[in-house]
């Protein structure tokens, strides 16, 4: 079976994938920057500093306004991957989660070395992106696990007991595969948190959210969206408390007005599944795209990690011409997330014309080698 057959693409379903691809890739980012100057802190705290509304636009963080963290640095790390595991295909070689295994070491390398490392040709153009050199506050588990060449599997995960969100903070490209069965796109989510967050909990949050992206990606509702994943999810060993914390987000929508009380108590302690469901929540009651977000941002929780997610949720329901324009003009790294978004979805709706049987293009080639 081809798991890469989907929709027939015609232009005005190009343009629409291509702009969900955008708004999903801009829109984590976004999130990421606005919580990154206030991860870690206490309401309370965040309001002392930024007045009685909390933060309510982009501020001061490694430097500038608009910078983006670790989590950001690996979503595009897992776009990479993904475009990469296409290419091989034609070599005859189809193991995605080793494709995205090799995709996140060329970040890991980012981590340690001082900048791009020219002599190494199978990096592709993403690892030389000199402005991704930057150490931006990687949570432990990341670095232990893409600390070697060994690829944590299910069956012998990286970091068994750890339960935070970082790997369903880089799961969103997962979802873009809307060619993709469901089950297969969770599948793809999962073995690849493993990598880093061996509990249940880690990796099958990563698997809802990437899930929920898939069916925004393809026009469905965020509610719906939800629901498919709590269906896809209750075949899985585990599953309770992630399934219950998406069912908690729904039911907090019909509490009332939101509250930053509400959605610290939807995150939790900041483990993987209660940060999926505030962000859920967040994306569900947010008036626009703006509004999300700061409810992502203003609360006791991680606020860098469900805004991230909540902007994910977003993009991918609206699309990029609902992100705030003033936030997009000084995000950082805009210029090299618009070029994958693209290449992405170029990748995705016409592989084929780029390389296949007819032949290959060598600059796509060079930009994505098959190494």
């Amino acid at each position: 079976m081809d798991v890469t057959t989907g929709a027939v693409w015609g232009r005005v379903e190009q343009q629409d994938f291509r702009s969900r691809v955008r708004g999903t890739l801009l829109g984590s980012a976004l999130g990421d920057a606005l919580g990154a100057p206030v991860d870690g802190l206490l309401f309370d705290e965040i309001r002392e500093t930024y007045g009685a509304e909390g933060v309510v636009d982009l501020a001061f963080a490694y430097g500038r306004r608009g910078a983006v963290t670790h989590l950001t640095q690996l979503t595009l790390f897992s776009v990479d991957g993904l475009i990469r595991a296409q290419v091989r295909r034609d070599t005859g070689a189809w193991h995605p989660p080793t494709d995205l295994h090799r995709a996140y070491l060329r970040w890991a390398a980012t981590q340690r070395d001082w900048g791009p490392d020219e002599r190494r040709k199978d990096d592709g153009w993403l690892a030389r992106e000199e402005w991704l050199y930057a150490r931006r506050d990687p949570a432990r588990s990341l670095l232990i696990g893409f600390g070697d060449e060994t690829m944590g599997t299910l069956d012998v995960p990286k970091n068994p007991g750890e339960v935070g969100p970082e790997a369903v903070a880089r799961s969103a490209p997962f979802g873009l595969l809307v060619g993709w069965e469901p089950q297969l796109v969770v599948q793809l989510a999962v073995e690849c948190a493993a990598q880093t967050h061996g509990h249940p909990m880690g990796y099958l949050s990563a698997g809802a959210y990437a899930v929920i992206v898939h069916a925004l990606a393809r026009g469905e509702s965020l509610d719906g969206a939800v629901q498919r994943a709590l269906a896809l999810l209750a075949a899985r060993p585990g599953h309770q408390s992630v399934g219950a914390a998406l069912q908690h987000a729904l039911g907090a929508v019909r509490q009332g007005m939101p509250t930053p009380a509400r959605v610290a108590e939807l995150a939790g302690d900041g483990t993987a599944e209660g940060v999926l469901a505030a962000a859920v929540y967040c994306a569900l009651v947010g008036e626009d795209v703006r509004h999300g977000l700061c409810l992502a941002v203003n609360h006791d929780g991680p606020s860098g990690a469900t805004a991230c997610l909540t902007g994910g949720l977003l993009g991918a329901l609206h699309g990029e011409t609902a992100l705030p324009p003033a936030w997009l003009a000084e995000l950082e790294g805009r210029p090299t997330l618009l070029e994958l978004a693209d290449d992405f979805a170029m990748e995705m709706t016409q592989g084929p014309a780029l390389h296949g049987p007819a032949g290959s293009a060598p600059g796509w080639l060079a930009r994505y080698p098959r190494a």
